[in-house]
This record gives C-alpha cells, sequence and structure tokens, in this order.
C-alpha cells in the first residue's frame, strides 16, 4: 500500500489499556472462574500426549515430559508475565534437548536446564526481555521450520516401525532401508492417527461442531491406542518407570565450552519462543473483547523471570527444558480463560494424571506419539510465514537458518541465520541505483536507495553527465542520506545553478518537490523534511473532510447575477466570507501550515499539532441526509494558514486566499467571474460539482501525482490485489487500506456479488476482471468486501417471490446463495469477534462474504492459482458507522470477522 498511519497525539486509548504496552498489568487477585476451570481441562488434554510425545522424541524419560507440564503450570504459570500463556515442553526445544542428551547424558542435561534457568533470571532481572524481540522474524521461523523438519524426519522412523538416528542426514540415508521393513501394525496405528488429525476438525454440522471441541490430540491418540487395544497389536507402548527410580539432575560433566554453548542454545530458543509467545497471545486476546477487559498485558520482564524460575525447577526435578507453547496457549485462550489460574489449574490435572492415570498411559502406542509429534513437526513449517518472508524479501535469510538447523543445529543455525540477516541489512543499505536519462531537453538523474559514502562516485559521475547551464531534475527515492552525499550533491548544484543551470530536487517517496528549481536552499529542505517524516510518521493519512460534496444553494452561486468562483466562496455583502471546502480536504492546525491534496490523501510538510476534526464528522459519512455546512470544514484551532494556487475551473481567475482564522477571515478573490474558465455548462448544479472537483484536482493534487502516473502509464499497472467491493458510494477503497495508484484493481457491484461460473446470463463482467486479474495481472490476494447497511442485502431480504424481473432483481438472485446459506441450521453462522450481528441484514451482509469467497473458488483461473499457491482470498467486512475494518479469520471454522486495529499493524 502506498499509505499508511503515522503516530497520533490525540488517538483514542482504550480505558482498560491505560498501562504502558507490555508493562506491568495492574495488580489483579482474580477468583477462580468458571471458564478458567473449562480452559483448564481443555488445556490439560491437550498438554497430555503432547508432553509424553515430544519426550519420547527427545530420547528423555516419558515421565520427564510431565514433571515439565506440571512445572510449566505451576511455576511459569504463577510467576510468569503473560497470565494466559501456557508454558510446557516444547517442539522447538525438541532437537537442541535430543542432541544434548545424545552427547552428555539425561541427568547432565537436567543441570545445564538448571543453568539455563539461572542465566534466564539474570536476563530477567537486567530486563532486557525486549532485546529478544529485535531478532529477525524470518531467523525465528526459519529456526522452528528447520527443527520441525528435523522432528519429522526423525519420527519417520518410529512411525514406519523402526528406531531414529541422532542426525537428520543419518536419518535421511536409513530412509530407503527403513522402508524396505515396515512394520505393518505401527504403520497402520500411526496412519489412523494422522488421519484423525486432519479430519476431525473437519467433521461437518452441527454435531461436528459439537465433537470439535473435543481436543483433536486427544481424540487421535485414544482412538488409535482404543483400536490398537481392541485388535490386540503387538507394538511398543508407553513405559512409566516407578517414579521411585526417577532420574533427578547430576552434577554437569563434560568440556566447559561445550556445556556453556549448551546453556546458551538452550537459553535463547526458551527465551525468544517464550516471549515471542507472549506477545502472540497478547494478540490473541485483544482480538476478544470479553477476555482483553480481565486481561492485562504480558510483562515481558516478568514472563523472563517466570520461565528460568521454571526450568530451575524443572531441571532439579528431572524434567525436559521449559517454554511457552503456542498450540497450548492459543487454546487456553479459544477456551475463554481469563486468569492464570486456568494454567495452573492445567498443571495440577497433570500432577493428577502422572500419579493416578499410570496403567492407562502405558496403554498409549509409541507409533500414535511419533505420529502426533511428526504432524507437530510439519506444521512448523508454515506456508504462511514462507509467504510473509518472502514478501518483505527475507526469503534467503529464512531458508539459510532453515537449512542450518537441520544440518548443523540449532546454535549454528541461528548463528548464520543472523550473520545473512546482517549481510542482507548491509547489501540493502549499499545497494544504490543512479540512473541518467534525458527528456525534451531536461536531464532526469534517478537515485533508487539510500545514499551513503559508498555511493559518492557514482553519484558524481552520473550528475556530470548533465551537461553545464541545462535543466535537471534529481529524483530521491530514499530516506537516508550521509554528509558525504549531502555535501557532493550540493557542491554539484551550487556549481550547476553558477554556469545558468537550473536543479529541482524531487523527494519521489514522500510525494512532494522541495524548494524552488534552484539553489542550494531546497537540499537543505529536502534533509529537513525527511529528517521530520522518519522522525514522526511513516508516511500519510487519509485527512479527513467536510461536505466538499454538497449543493450549494442557486442563490448562494450567484451574486449580481455572477456566479461565484470554484471554491464556492467570495466576498459578501459584509465583506466577509466563508471558509473554502477544497477539495483536498485540509485541516487547519496551530502554527503556519501549508496543506495539498494528493489524490484525496491530505499531505503536510510540517504538522504541528495533530488536527482535530469537527464534531459531527462521522454522521455526515454514514448518513447521506446529515445537514451539512461549509464553515465546518476547518477545526477550531487558530493561527496562520496560508493557501495559494491557481485555479483554472469555470469563472475562476488566479485566486489568492490568505485567512488569519481557521473558520472566518478577509479573502481576497480577484477576478471573480471572469478566469480562464473551461467550455464547461455551469447552469446545473451537478455540472457545477463536477467542474468544482476536476479543477481543484488539476490545480492542487496533479502536480504532486503527476510523476508517479507517469511511471505507471510507462511501466504498465501491476496491483497486489483484487479488490471486490459493493457499489455503495460510502466506500472509499482508497481510504479504508491506505492505497493509492496502482496499488488495487478494483471490482464494485451492488452487493459484492461473485456469479458462479455459467450463471451471467451475458454478463461475464465480474468473471472477466476476475479472469483478468488473475491471469494476466497476477495479482496476489483477492479481497471481498461487503458492507454495513448494504442496500443489496436489504432488497434480498425484502425481495417477495413472484415480483417483476427489473434488471436489478435479476442481478440480485446470485446473492440467493446467501439467503439460502444462512437459512441452514447445520452451518455455522458468520459472526463479528465480540459481538453478535446487529440485525438480520448484518447478518446477511457478514454470510454474503463468505459465500462469495465460495464462488470465487469455483472459477478455474482462481481454482487454479490457489493449488499452485499463488494466491490468496481474504473476507472482509466495513461497519460505516463506526469506520471499523474486519478481517474474516483464516482458517477459523466459525467464521468469525476479527476487528483490525492500530495494533494489529505490521511492517
Amino acid at each position: 500500500m502506498s499509505a499508511c498511519v503515522p503516530t497520533r497525539a490525540d488517538e483514542p486509548r482504550r480505558e482498560e489499556h491505560s498501562h504502558e504496552p507490555h508493562s506491568p498489568p495492574p495488580a489483579r487477585h482474580p477468583r477462580l472462574a468458571g471458564a478458567d476451570v473449562s480452559a483448564s481441562i481443555a488445556v490439560f488434554l491437550i498438554a497430555l500426549p503432547l508432553s509424553l510425545g515430544i519426550a519420547l522424541a527427545t530420547g528423555a524419560p516419558l515421565q520427564a515430559g510431565l514433571v515439565a507440564a506440571a512445572v510449566g503450570g505451576l511455576v511459569a504459570g504463577r510467576l510468569g508475565g503473560a497470565p494466559l500463556q501456557v508454558s510446557g515442553p516444547a517442539a522447538g526445544l525438541t532437537v537442541v534437548t535430543a542432541e544434548l542428551i545424545h552427547q552428555y547424558g539425561w541427568r547432565t542435561t537436567c543441570a545445564i536446564t538448571v543453568l539455563a534457568g539461572l542465566a534466564q533470571l539474570g536476563l530477567g532481572l537486567l530486563r532486557v526481555a525486549r532485546t529478544a524481540l529485535a531478532v529477525s522474524p524470518a531467523i525465528v521461523h526459519g529456526m522452528l521450520a528447520g527443527i520441525g523438519v528435523t522432528i519429522a524426519v526423525a519420527q519417520l522412523h518410529i512411525v514406519l516401525g523402526g528406531v531414529p538416528h541422532s542426525s537428520v542426514l543419518d536419518n535421511l540415508r536409513e530412509l530407503p532401508a527403513q522402508l524396505a521393513r515396515v512394520h505393518p501394525a505401527a504403520l497402520s496405528v500411526s496412519v489412523l492417527t494422522l488421519a484423525l488429525l486432519v479430519l476431525w476438525p473437519r467433521l461437518p454440522g452441527r454435531a461436528g461442531k459439537l465433537l470439535r471441541k473435543v481436543p483433536t490430540p486427544l481424540v487421535a491418540v485414544a482412538v488409535a491406542t482404543t483400536t490398537a487395544s481392541l485388535m490386540g497389536l503387538s507394538l511398543p507402548k508407553v513405559d512409566l518407570p516407578s517414579w521411585s527410580s526417577h532420574a533427578l539432575a547430576a552434577l554437569p560433566d563434560g568440556p566447559v565450552l561445550g556445556l556453556v554453548a549448551a546453556v546458551l542454545t538452550i537459553t535463547l530458543v526458551c527465551s525468544v519462543q517464550s516471549l515471542l509467545g507472549a506477545v502472540a497471545v497478547d494478540k490473541l486476546v485483544a482480538g476478544r473483547p470479553e477476555q482483553s477487559a480481565r486481561v492485562g498485558r504480558s510483562d515481558l520482564d516478568r514472563e523472563l523471570l517466570g520461565q528460568g524460575a521454571a526450568n530451575v525447577v524443572s531441571g532439579a526435578l528431572g524434567g525436559l527444558p521449559i517454554a511457552g507453547v503456542a498450540v497450548r496457549s492459543s487454546a487456553n485462550v479459544h477456551a475463554g480463560a481469563v486468569s492464570r489460574n486456568s494454567t495452573m489449574l492445567h498443571g495440577v490435572l497433570v500432577v493428577v494424571a502422572a500419579l493416578l492415570m499410570v496403567p492407562i498411559l502405558e496403554l498409549i502406542p509409541l507409533a500414535s506419539l511419533a505420529a502426533l509429534v511428526m504432524a507437530v513437526g510439519i506444521q512448523m513449517v508454515s506456508l504462511h510465514h514462507i509467504r510473509t518472508v518472502t514478501r518483505h524479501r527475507e526469503v534467503l535469510v529464512y531458508a539459510v537458518t532453515t537449512l542450518a538447523v537441520v544440518f548443523f543445529g540449532v546454535l549454528e543455525g541461528v548463528a548464520l541465520g543472523i550473520a545473512m540477516a546482517v549481510g542482507v541489512a548491509l547489501h540493502r543499505l549499499t545497494r544504490t541505483r543512479i540512473t541518467h536519462d534525458e527528456t525534451e531537453g531536461v536531464h532526469h538523474v534517478h537515485v533508487r536507495g539510500q545514499l551513503t559514502f559508498l555511493a559518492v562516485p557514482r553519484l558524481s559521475r552520473t550528475l556530470h553527465l548533465v551537461p553545464q547551464g541545462a535543466a535537471a531534475v534529481v529524483e530521491l527515492d530514499g530516506s537516508f542520506m550521509d554528509h558525504a552525499a549531502y555535501e557532493s550533491l550540493q557542491d554539484w548544484q551550487n556549481t550547476h545553478t553558477v554556469h545558468g543551470g537550473t536543479v529541482e530536487l524531487v523527494g519521489r517517496r514522500s510525494g512532494v518537490r522541495i524548494g524552488e528549481p534552484t539553489g542550494p536552499a531546497s537540499l537543505q529542505a529536502l534533509t529537513a523534511v525527511a529528517t521530520e517524516e522518519s522522525a514522526d510518521c511513516r508516511c500519510h493519512p487519509w485527512t479527513p473532510w467536510r461536505n466538499h460534496q454538497c449543493e450549494i444553494p442557486e442563490a448562494a452561486l450567484l451574486r449580481d447575477g455572477q456566479p461565484r468562483d470554484a471554491q464556492g466562496t467570495g466576498a459578501d455583502d459584509a465583506g466577509g466570507s466563508t471558509a473554502p471546502s477544497d477539495a483536498g480536504g485540509a485541516l487547519r492546525t496551530n502554527g503556519t501550515d501549508t496543506t495539498k491534496g494528493h489524490g484525496g490523501i491530505g499531505e503536510r510538510d510540517k504538522v504541528s499539532e495533530p488536527s482535530r476534526p469537527s464534531d459531527g464528522g462521522t454522521d455526515a459519512l454514514a448518513r447521506p441526509d446529515a445537514p451539512q455546512d461549509n464553515t465546518a470544514d476547518a477545526s477550531e484551532d487558530t493561527g496562520t494558514n496560508t493557501a495559494t494556487g491557481t485555479g483554472t475551473g469555470p469563472g475562476t481567475g488566479t485566486d489568492a486566499a490568505t485567512s488569519t482564522d481557521a473558520r472566518t477571515g478577509a479573502a481576497a478573490d480577484t477576478g471573480a467571474g471572469t478566469g480562464t474558465g473551461a467550455a464547461t455548462d455551469t447552469s446545473r448544479p451537478s455540472a457545477r460539482q463536477l467542474a468544482r472537483g476536476i479543477s481543484a484536482f488539476q490545480r492542487n493534487t496533479a502536480p504532486l501525482v503527476r510523476g508517479e502516473l507517469a511511471r505507471l502509464a510507462r511501466e504498465g499497472q501491476q496491483p497486489s490485489q483484487l479488490f471486490l467491493t459493493c457499489a455503495d458510494s460510502r466506500l472509499v477503497t482508497s481510504m479504508i487500506t491506505s492505497s493509492g495508484p496502482g496499488d488495487l484493481f478494483v471490482v464494485r457491484n451492488v452487493g459484492n456479488l461473485v456469479p458462479l461460473p455459467g450463471r451471467e446470463s451475458g454478463d461475464d463482467s465480474v468473471a472477466a476482471a476476475i479472469e483478468y486479474a488473475v491471469d494476466v495481472l497476477e495479482v496476489r490476494s483477492i479481497t471481498v468486501c461487503g458492507h454495513s447497511g448494504c442496500g443489496a442485502m436489504q432488497a434480498l431480504l425484502a425481495s417477495e417471490p413472484g415480483a417483476a424481473q427489473t434488471p436489478l432483481r435479476r442481478w440480485l438472485r446470485h446473492g440467493e446463495p446467501s439467503l439460502e446459506r444462512m437459512s441452514e441450521e447445520d452451518r455455522p453462522w458468520a459472526r463479528l469477534a465480540g459481538r453478535a450481528p446487529a440485525d438480520a441484514v448484518e447478518q446477511l451482509c457478514l454470510t454474503n462474504v463468505v459465500q462469495q469467497l465460495e464462488h470465487l473458488r469455483a472459477h478455474e483461473s482462481v481454482a487454479r492459482a490457489l493449488r499452485a499457491g499463488a494466491l490468496e482470498l481474504h473476507g472482509m467486512y466495513f461497519h460505516v458507522g463506526e469506520a471499523q475494518a474486519y478481517l474474516l479469520t483464516e482458517g477459523h471454522e466459525d467464521r468469525v470477522f476479527d476487528h483490525v486495529g492500530v495494533a494489529d499493524l505490521s511492517a
């Protein structure tokens, strides 16, 4: 997208989150709630089989997984800073722990876990938890993917009835021999487990919805165990030795450097995974208003202390290393937990199971646990993460980290990933493209990238290609210029202007021209603005506007038989004027302010104070019949506001207006009604409104976007997504998506409908647009956007059988599947996160988005791109009155539209 939102000092804050993000939450003393009890049971049923499976994968005693799960719930749950995060043995630690057990033995591994916990306590006391968040997500995801591959390859041998080896290469080398001697019983139990893991979350109907509440891992292991017992299969099973012979930690024994490296590895992996998990849990809770009101934000330093204490206790008691676990944490949140009591109670349940359920646990086949852990390992290689790092051009960092973890180990893989990330960052910093071309006698020098001293020789050579005395335009597309580059550019500019040439500096990324075409002051202005922009915001938001679309009464348009100027302003009988309502929608602020319109997006060179729009703005947008007043265009700030421009609209001349008051003031209107008006029929109000808008665009916006549009004209359109939405006039796609020219390929129709293939009856416009966007433009995503108060959905609900088939009714028949979907009792209703739909119209609007996404998948071009992994489909709902966007949650079976807030923005 070409625009995003800066930090606003007047941004409203939620009362329930008055403390700083990731700071200690307010003191709470919650009682044991029913929601916490039910959530703890759900988490326990997931944790029990996973803990045993992870212990099996590491080669540790199986009861070590139960010890770690219990300690993670009781100690980390009580002392940690993330109330709803569930800690325990994590799949991300499997490879590291397996290597340590193989190299040092189990008791020394327990001692290493204790030392890693002490290191975490030290880091927590130093309050450096936020430093772990500075690690590139590509490195973290690559590390987890490498661990997932290692787990899956190792557990595949157990699934086939064999024994895994110590390294990935050995496991791959021995895989053909293992395939030749497959154990049928083990393979059948494993296949049954995997099938249940895949199919259970997809059970259809109302009964399926009830059954899906039972945790999938528990169902898979329980059914596989029951089947193996009933069939009398001879398989290796869980063996829990007597607790009296349980192995505890011993003094570390081994080379000092190796032990230090092992402690650092455990500390790094546990800390990063736990802290990132805490941040992820905060995002999950923020999307559920019923929980966010009762749960404080995570204190990352306290969470690190809690994880350290848990690892000390777990290692001392002979348990596996502990970290925050994503699967259990998300289950805890979705089960409705409201306090840390759910995490602690789940730990109590694990203790009870370890003491009283040993005979039942010893019936579980190891092949079933291996299949469960293998599925977890495969899920750690996330296609979503791969697409994300590819989009941010960090796929090389991800790939290097993954392969290095697989073939060399976790610590080595992370180190290589960090080195690659630093190398990529340096490459981007030093990679500067400098080109020169001549167009109609004007020499253009394009600088794309950061201008550092390394680029000065190339910059100097290119600048000297411009002949003396020629007109030159230097286009700087970057956010950084060091002193060496600044001096080189300034010296050349001074020399060129002395010899009669002109130099114009253009900041293409900011969308504004800086300074006059001559003189070095323009370079200084460019540096100042770039610095100010980087300090205040990333880019500019859509600026609110007031009533620029309203009809001006005929009497007000004429004064003494002459039409007023294109802005609807002019001196009245008293010599005053109303404030103009310009199409750019400028808001007045304290201090001197220069404001320009940019394709409907207001841009400021300097903002002295965040603008405060006048009251009633939301109503004016939400209700077309709302009273409108041109004088409400400005907020009530005072100061000096200068707006100058040359208007060429109908009936206008050169109009210079200077207002010393944001609401009323004196205006000098020169040549009203005698300027260079275009040959437009202004006798009709609609024509005058259209001409005023075009005139404002040509005066204010066209000079700013001309360069960008010229580039798009040369290069052709390359939109990133197809945006299919309703024709409703209140849906301004560029506003609600912060996009600009070339970003979206927009298709609008009544009701945002996608007719099924073959149902168009002569109207192939939507299908043609879909085919063109997917096959020709190669868009990467398609978004279907519905909205509140949709007239098409109201017409669908009010339609009567046998009514006259007007063109509108014939078109709306494509929405009838949405009506049928909403009436089906065995389907879960689409809904908004945190509240039920306000009425039947809103319910149909949400259901229609889901239904049109299914229609999209029926189109051959879309289906083909989805199969190739080159396309994503998204559902969106925009509530006009609330100015709130909702996105359909990916993979959520209940079709929940989750609200999008400022905290959800990502790089």
